[in-house]
């Protein structure tokens, strides 16, 4: 029973986080600061998703092949190749990286 109770409270709460964002005055989203700020979340999540997924396994900082992928990854991104090529580019990286060591 408990993990019910879980899942339905995030559900509702899910739900009236949604509901919620309809009932926010169309006035306080058109303010220039908050798209400033709307703008940049994003690309703060992404950036930490990244970093957590590239550098930390569980609670310790490890360097391992996932640093080399991701510095491919860079490389490629400041070539302004496109993302498939960013994608195979760190994922070949890596596997060279982990058949080589």
């Amino acid at each position: 029973m408990g993990n019910w109770l879980v899942v339905l409270a995030t559900g509702l709460f899910a739900f009236v986080l949604k509901l919620s964002g309809h009932l926010v005055p169309e006035r306080w989203l058109a303010s220039a600061r908050l798209q400033r700020v709307n703008a940049l979340v994003p690309i703060a999540l992404l950036s930490a998703l990244v970093v957590a997924e590239g550098l930390v396994i569980k609670t310790h900082v490890v360097i391992d092949h996932r640093l080399a992928g991701l510095a491919a990854a860079v490389v490629a991104l400041v070539l302004r190749a496109p993302f498939p090529v960013v994608v195979i580019a760190a994922a070949v990286t890596s596997a060279l990286v982990v058949h080589f060591h």
